[in-house]
């Protein structure tokens, strides 16, 4: 971990427990729809893809993605912050990997993920947020974790990402960065760990 010069987490799984907002802000479109709530298939499909790719899976025929993609597009999703948890230890190891190291945020969230930030007085401790509206293609995409290593102009291997997901595996894979698995043991990783405070034991 000696070159590492920018440490990068995906957002929902890593710096917040999510469950409970997705699960709410999903089954509010579909209950709108008269549709009933996701099924534990719908939610992990949903937990990892963008809205655009979640909202396809639960309204598979054209005319009602369309009708739900508007509604969607509409609804703030500002009440479904309180149900965010934040990671334990994670304002701790922002402020702390800082100035040694240069933070990001590779992120399959869209128009949310600014507002998930400014909520949650995160915003002045990531030097550059990629959310899905910043590339042409998401994860599983390596589109993100190429366009942090552009931005700061470093090598592969001074990247490290911190994600929860096959789609942060295959991501990091395809762009050669090394890969922190966090709660997740089934990935195929370079390192795991079960809370953040083992990450700023491996850093620091």
């Amino acid at each position: 971990m000696n070159n590492i010069k920018v440490v990068a987490f995906d957002c929902d799984g890593v710096m917040f427990d999510t469950v409970k907002a997705n699960t709410a802000y999903y089954n509010n479109i579909l209950n709108y729809f008269d549709k009933p709530d996701m099924t534990h298939e719908q939610f992990a499909y949903s937990y990892m893809h963008t809205a655009d790719e979640a909202i396809a899976k639960l309204f598979e025929d054209k005319k009602s993605f369309e009708q739900a993609q508007v509604f969607r597009k509409h609804m703030s999703y500002i009440p479904f912050l309180k149900y965010m948890e934040i990671e334990p230890h994670l304002k701790p190891l922002l402020k702390r990997l800082r100035p040694e190291y240069k933070t990001a945020v590779a992120t399959n969230r869209a128009d949310t993920m600014k507002r998930v930030l400014i909520e949650h007085d995160l915003e002045e401790y990531f030097d550059l947020v990629v959310s899905a509206l910043d590339v042409e293609n998401p994860k599983p995409s390596p589109d993100p974790l190429i366009k942090i290593l552009e931005h700061f102009n470093i090598e592969p291997g001074q990247l490290i990402y911190i994600g929860d997901s096959k789609l942060d595996e295959l991501a990091a894979k395809a762009a050669g960065i090394p890969l922190i698995a966090y709660k997740n043991s089934s990935l195929s990783a370079d390192l795991y760990i079960n809370s953040l405070k083992e990450l700023e034991n491996i850093l620091l």
